[in-house]
């Protein structure tokens, strides 16, 4: 027996253990299995590695203009500083030059023609990065200037789209909207969203004989940098391996971006022999990256006295940027939650991927539907506004509900919708309706500080809409002194995943989480990996391990059944020990006896997600496997004078299903919160009229800090909630659903706004809401209460 599992108790003792229960399984509020080494800074993330010998690090030089044609590139300056190896352009690639994840149109450097400003257009490989920096500035580069489209309604005008527009209809809206009592007609801009990872884009290369690569990179998706590497390298896939441990941070950008960084540096070690290196400082990084989707949308809406929606035409453009990347999915994602919480009865929403010549926009947390859902949130308010009615009153009013009002607007049954349930404890713990008096009072005594109250909900679907990606893997091996080692497909970037996995694992095998070792995400072990993203990380891999610890129990329990002549129904595993009929073993015990009497001990687990299908040509189907719920109550105070505002208090309710770890899950839920909410308050992103990002750096783009958290903040899970489908021991996703519930806060500000007016008229405040934003918004409403009013405004105009 191992001795570090030595068992001396007797069977009484044992069986006295036996009958307690696991105390690190599912369910539990474990800590994160790396949140010691976060704390002390041993965690170990690709630039903390040890570098190589000879290591070489590279730069890249990046695009001046936003579209030109390039005349002239010279390197031959670059090599008159000391230190550089080599100078690499479009032409060195040996293999295949576009890195693009799904369609063409992501050339590594830049070949013939830059379409952005910050394209990699050449890369510097020298023996440090402040050498390779100084020797790409010295490279000479000439432009031919061609006409740039960085507006992205000037895009929609001139149908200039990277790829085909997509429509989905259900009903006739046309006729609905001829018919309903009242109509409203309206635009919105929704910005876009830098990531800002703490850990900037990175990799490390060695190369390895026979032509392949060791690639280290901060990655959500190894498999796709796998393929790209050995793709720009021609090479098979089987040359390169990529290993990922964990990323500071991705929430998207490093699902396709990753790609980039990692093929120079192959292409860089493969013509030098040497290991290399890629760390993108914050400015390049957030040139050359792309950000979440701004969109732009415009509706047609009619609705009765009540505001329950008749007709709605939706068009919904997404900034796409200069090429594809993942805009398809991210667009019609867009268009699937477009309904958010509430039936759109006969609607038309058409999504538009628009081409402008920026940095090529890509996932981001939410992957589209938090746009889709802005647009309907903002409908809710227009309407309530039009008829005077209290915000939540309609949206109640518009929510699914059973039989004829229970089937979005692509053919999805709504199944097992609790928003009902949850909206009412919600409103009640929160005080809504005595909160919404107290505010309308102290507003009628304020004039210039005004306070604002929204409670939106949140439907969020999920699955990947690439209906391929729902699946994944996972590998358990079983030592023969019980300890577990554990490796999946996923990837951990600081959200939780290997711990909840871990806890899968030590459930099934009824052992404490202490035994299992998780070991960084590797191409070699797990082979053709999903990213990890749509929420999907614990769904799929956890049911991957799951599969794979089952197996090797159901070995191991037809085994002891066998050896101990019992039923298999007499082998019990619990709180690391195991029952066979009268007889208690140590969880070790039984491992070692399995091994010495040849019993496979390792299983490749796998799973897919069952049900789930869309038909594209008829724009109908089931692209999610079940939607997730929640709601946000958030009261705001807005200075009129200024257009300044702070949360003053939030109550979140959100299901989960039977929770993997609840600690966790709160932990994702306020980070997802506080996010979305920076996105729609106060992170900006600005361009100037050549297509460059002015907003490139901590100083000038602001992401939310503690100073900007809501001053009372309570955060619940929906009590003894099982997911009714068969997810792993019936949880629900929790990565994206809690982003979109930042979308309270926006509304509460123009609650406040909306204050001034009576709450009669909606402000025209696009996302996001920044304080000179809100001030416009005033000031549009103190206009259009003159005009009503025959008075003069109380605030100078605004310019």
């Amino acid at each position: 027996m191992s001795k570090h599992f030595v068992q001396t108790k007797t069977q009484a003792e044992l069986a006295e253990i036996f009958a307690q229960d696991l105390v690190t399984g599912v369910g539990r509020p474990l800590k994160h299995e790396s949140g010691d080494k976060h704390v002390t800074g041993e965690a170990v993330y690709i630039d903390d590695r040890l570098e190589f010998p000879n290591q070489l690090h590279v730069y890249a030089l990046l695009s001046e203009r936003a579209h030109a044609n390039i005349t002239r590139i010279d390197t031959a300056p670059c090599y008159d500083i000391p230190g550089v190896e080599i100078v690499i352009t479009a032409q060195d690639v040996p293999g295949d030059l576009d890195i693009g994840p799904v369609f063409s149109g992501d050339p590594l450097l830049a070949d013939g023609k830059v379409e952005y400003v910050g394209q990699p257009v050449l890369a510097v490989a020298a023996d440090s990065l402040d050498t390779a920096r100084k020797a790409a500035k010295a490279a000479i580069v000439e432009y031919e200037d061609l006409e740039a489209i960085l507006d992205v309604e000037e895009a929609l005008e001139k149908e200039h789209f990277v790829l085909d527009s997509h429509q989905h209809k259900r009903g006739d809206a046309g006729a609905a909207l001829n018919a309903a009592p009242h109509r409203l007609q309206g635009k919105l801009h929704i910005g876009g969203q830098e990531h800002f990872y703490l850990e900037t884009q990175i990799s490390s290369v060695m190369p390895t004989e026979d032509g392949g690569m060791l690639v280290f990179t901060s990655s959500q998706n190894p498999t796709e940098v796998q393929k790209l590497v050995a793709s720009v390298l021609g090479v098979p896939m089987h040359r390169v391996t990529i290993d990922m441990r964990r990323m500071g941070g991705g929430f998207g950008g490093k699902e396709t971006q990753a790609a980039g960084p990692a093929c120079l540096c192959a292409v860089v070690a493969r013509l030098t022999g040497k290991p290399t290196k890629m760390r993108l400082p914050r400015v390049d990084d957030m040139m050359m990256t792309g950000k979440r989707h701004p969109f732009f949308a415009r509706y047609d809406v009619g609705f009765d006295d009540d505001g329950r929606l008749q007709g709605i035409n939706l068009d919904l453009a997404g900034n796409c940027g200069y090429s594809p990347d993942l805009s398809g999915s991210i667009v019609d994602r867009a268009m699937f939650h477009s309904d958010n919480a509430y039936f759109l009865n006969n609607a038309v929403v058409t999504g538009y991927r628009c081409k402008t010549n920026l940095a090529s926009n890509t996932a981001y947390r939410g992957f589209g539907g938090p746009q889709g859902m802005v647009v309907i949130e903002e409908i809710m308010d227009a309407i309530a506004r039009s008829l005077g009615k209290d915000p939540l009153d309609v949206r109640k009013a518009n929510y699914y509900g059973q039989e004829e009002r229970n089937e979005t607007h692509y053919f999805q049954t709504v199944e097992h919708n609790i928003l009902d349930e949850i909206t009412a404890e919600l409103e009640a713990s929160a005080d809504y309706a005595k909160r919404r008096e107290a505010i309308k009072a102290f507003n009628r005594n304020s004039p210039v500080l005004k306070k604002g109250l929204a409670l939106t909900p949140v439907k969020f679907g999920i699955s990947f809409t690439a209906t391929h990606l729902n699946q994944a893997g996972a590998l358990v091996h079983v030592y023969n002194d019980g300890s577990i080692h554990l490796n999946h497909g996923g990837t951990e970037m600081g959200q939780g995943l290997n711990t909840k996995v871990a806890q899968v694992v030590a459930e099934v095998f009824q052992v404490d989480i202490g035994r299992v070792q998780i070991t960084a995400t590797n191409t070699d072990k797990v082979p053709n990996t999903s990213p990890t993203a749509a929420s999907s990380g614990a769904d799929l891999n956890g049911k991957a391990a799951q599969n794979a610890a089952q197996t090797i129990k159901d070995r191991l329990i037809t085994f002891a059944a066998g050896h101990y002549r019992v039923t298999p129904e007499e082998v019990i595993f619990k709180n690391n020990h195991v029952r066979i009929r009268d007889q208690y073993l140590a969880f070790e015990e039984l491992i070692e006896l399995a091994y010495f009497n040849q019993i496979s001990l390792s299983c490749a687990g796998f799973y897919r997600t069952p049900k789930i299908y869309y038909d594209r040509d008829k724009a109908a189907g089931r692209p999610f496997y079940y939607f997730a719920y929640g709601a946000a109550c958030c009261e705001a105070i807005v200075d009129t004078l200024t257009g300044e505002y702070k949360m003053l208090h939030t109550d979140i309710l959100h299901d989960v299903g039977d929770s993997l770890n609840p600690a966790v899950d709160i932990g994702q839920i306020e980070g997802g919160f506080v996010q979305g909410m920076g996105w729609l308050t106060t992170e900006e992103l600005v361009w100037n009229d050549q297509g460059r990002l002015m907003t490139n750096g901590p100083a000038s783009y602001k992401i939310p800090a503690v100073a900007d958290m809501p001053l009372e903040f309570n955060t619940k899970l929906v009590e003894s909630r099982k997911n009714p489908e068969d997810t792993v021991y019936h949880s629900k996703a929790v990565g994206e659903p809690p982003f979109m519930l930042g979308i309270a806060a926006w509304c509460a500000i123009k609650d406040a706004v909306a204050s001034l007016g009576d709450y009669r008229i909606q402000p025209r405040i696009d996302a996001p809401a920044t304080p000179e934003r809100v001030l416009m918004g005033v000031q549009q409403i103190l206009e259009q209460r003159a005009k009503v009013e025959g008075t003069v405004p109380e605030l100078e105009p605004v310019k």
